[in-house]
C-alpha cells in the first residue's frame, strides 16, 4: 500500500508543483503595486542578471551564428545558393535560436543562483522570521527577482541575436565567399520584412515568457526548500532540470502558436 501511494506522490507531484508556480506567479502579479519600493533591489537583480551574464552569453551566441553559418552554408553552397545564409541565420536566431539559448544560460548561471539563495534563507528560517515581523516574501524576495529577470532575458536575446549575425557574416565571408555587403543586404531585407517583424516580436514574447518561467520556477523551489544543505542542493538541482525542460516545451508551443 505504501509503495502504491508512493508511486502515486510521485505521479501528482509535478502536477501540484505547477500549481504552486502558478500560484507564486499570480501572487506576484498582485504585489506589483510594491515594485516602486522595492526599485533597488529590482535594479540589482537586472545587474546580476544582464550586466554578469554578458561575457557567456556574447561567447555562446557569436558561436552558435557561426555555426549556423558553416553548417547551413556548406548544404546551400553545394545547390549554389550560399548567398542566402544570411537570411538563414536571422530568420533561426531571432525566431527560436536567441531566446533559446539565452534563456538556458541564465537558467543554469542565474536562477540556480536564485533557488540557492532563497533556499538557503527557507532552511536557516530567515523566511519564517520576515513572516513574523509581517514582511511578505513575496514582495521582498520573489517579487524584484521576477521583474528583474524576465526583463533582462528579453534584452539579452537580443544582444545574443546581433552577435550571432555578426558571428554569421564572418564565416560566411571567410569560408563561403559571401560579400559582407550581400550578407547584411539580406539581413536587413528580412528584418524590414512582414515576416521578419514578426519574427522579432516572438522572438522577444518568447524571451520573456521564458524569463517568468525560470524566475518563477527558481523561486518556487528555493521557498520549498528543506532538509539543510542537501535540501537546497536538491532544490538547485530542480530548478535547472524544471527550467530546461519548460523552455524546452513551451518555446515548442509558443511557435506552434504563431507559426502553425
Amino acid at each position: 500500500m505504501k509503495k502504491i501511494l508512493s508511486a502515486i506522490s510521485k505521479i501528482f507531484s509535478p502536477i501540484r508543483g505547477a500549481g504552486d508556480t502558478l500560484l507564486l506567479l499570480f501572487r506576484t502579479f498582485l504585489s506589483l503595486h510594491a515594485l516602486w519600493f522595492k526599485k533597488q533591489e529590482t535594479l540589482r537583480q537586472m545587474y546580476i542578471a544582464g550586466y554578469k551574464s554578458l561575457f557567456v552569453v556574447s561567447i555562446v551566441a557569436s558561436f552558435t551564428g557561426m555555426i549556423i553559418s558553416l553548417q547551413t552554408g556548406l548544404a546551400l553552397k553545394d545547390f549554389g545558393q550560399q548567398d542566402l545564409i544570411g537570411q538563414v541565420i536571422v530568420v533561426t536566431l531571432t525566431r527560436e535560436m536567441s531566446p533559446f539559448m539565452t534563456a538556458l544560460i541564465l537558467a543554469a548561471a542565474v536562477g540556480s543562483a536564485m533557488a540557492a539563495e532563497i533556499g538557503t534563507m527557507t532552511v536557516s528560517e530567515e523566511i519564517d522570521a520576515l513572516e513574523v515581523m509581517s514582511i511578505d516574501p513575496i514582495k521582498y524576495l520573489v517579487l524584484p527577482r521576477i521583474v528583474g529577470f524576465s526583463l533582462m532575458v528579453p534584452i539579452l536575446s537580443i544582444f545574443a541575436t546581433i552577435l550571432g549575425i555578426l558571428g554569421g557574416s564572418l564565416v560566411a565571408n571567410t569560408q563561403l565567399n559571401v560579400e559582407y555587403f550581400t550578407y547584411f543586404n539580406t539581413v536587413i531585407e528580412v528584418l524590414k520584412s512582414k515576416n521578419g517583424l514578426k519574427d522579432i516580436w516572438v522572438g522577444i514574447f518568447k524571451a520573456y515568457i521564458f524569463g517568468l518561467t525560470i524566475a518563477s520556477v527558481s523561486c518556487r523551489q528555493g521557498l520549498d526548500a528543506k532538509g539543510g544543505a542537501i535540501g537546497v542542493g536538491i532544490a538547485v538541482r530542480q530548478a535547472v532540470v524544471t527550467s530546461f525542460l519548460l523552455v524546452i516545451i513551451l518555446g515548442y508551443f509558443i511557435t506552434a502558436l504563431f507559426y502553425r
